[in-house]
């Protein structure tokens, strides 16, 4: 038969899924350590884990993901910090925020945005008609970089795999993405938050909105009516307008 008298085949949604299924099994099984295949004990356990996984892909609670977290030793940051802030709020919550990571107060205290950009935080929470009990906060890293500084790429590799677990567990409709960090390291993408800021996106099938980090707009009072026209999008796509 000619090249032109084939007949294409269409990649159907059942290729489409068992590709998918691979994709994520490689993944979980990279991040558990798996190296390769073999008749072992710890081989059966892992393949086992990540079966129970995909019949029910809530089963992995952010209580389970803090656990496995530990007392985490995975960076360098394990070194300066003094507490590990994983996250907290409403584990079914609609709207998760993540930032970049944690500053000096919630090093302190062990609790995400708690300083002056978490008050910031909680009052555009507040104008959104909501509280910060019904939604879920978090950081693309645990534990607090030495002055403030940005997180290294190493540091975003070691918690990225924990972050996403989180997003997973909590299975938000909506993400709101606050900083350039936070946004990079979701899409993977070398980005300017002020270039994508305003427009949604896609991670895992959720909607992102990608805004300024609270902590800039202390820096940049002028910059607050560009988050609140933000997150106003949010809002009227949650009903909340």
């Amino acid at each position: 038969m000619d090249r032109k008298d084939q007949i294409p085949i269409p990649v159907n949604h059942a290729v489409k899924a068992l590709t998918q299924e691979i994709v994520d099994a490689l993944k979980f099984l990279s991040r558990e350590g798996f190296i390769g295949c073999d008749l072992s004990p710890k081989s059966a356990q892992i393949l086992e884990s990540w079966a129970e996984i995909r019949k029910n892909p809530k089963a992995e609670t952010l209580e389970d993901i803090q656990k496995d977290l530990g007392d985490c030793r995975r960076c360098k940051l394990c070194k300066s910090r003094t507490h590990i802030v994983f996250g907290e709020g409403n584990p079914s919550a609609r709207l998760l925020f993540v930032g970049e990571g944690p500053g000096y107060d919630e090093d302190i205290q062990g609790k995400p945005f708690v300083g002056k950009a978490g008050q910031l935080l909680s009052k555009i929470i507040k104008a959104m008609n909501l509280t910060r009990e019904q939604v879920y906060i978090c950081n693309i890293i645990k534990c607090r970089p030495p002055q403030n500084r940005n997180p290294e790429p190493d540091e975003i590799k070691a918690c990225l795999p924990f972050l996403k677990r989180q997003v997973s567990a909590v299975s938000p409709e909506f993400i709101c993405a606050l900083g350039s960090v936070a946004i990079r390291a979701l899409l993977d993408q070398e980005i300017f938050i002020s270039r994508v800021r305003g427009k949604f996106f896609e991670f895992k099938g959720i909607k992102v909105m990608p805004t300024y980090h609270p902590a800039y707009l202390l820096r940049n009072p002028n910059k607050k009516r560009d988050v609140w026209e933000d997150v106003q999008k949010i809002m009227k796509e949650m009903g909340l307008s």
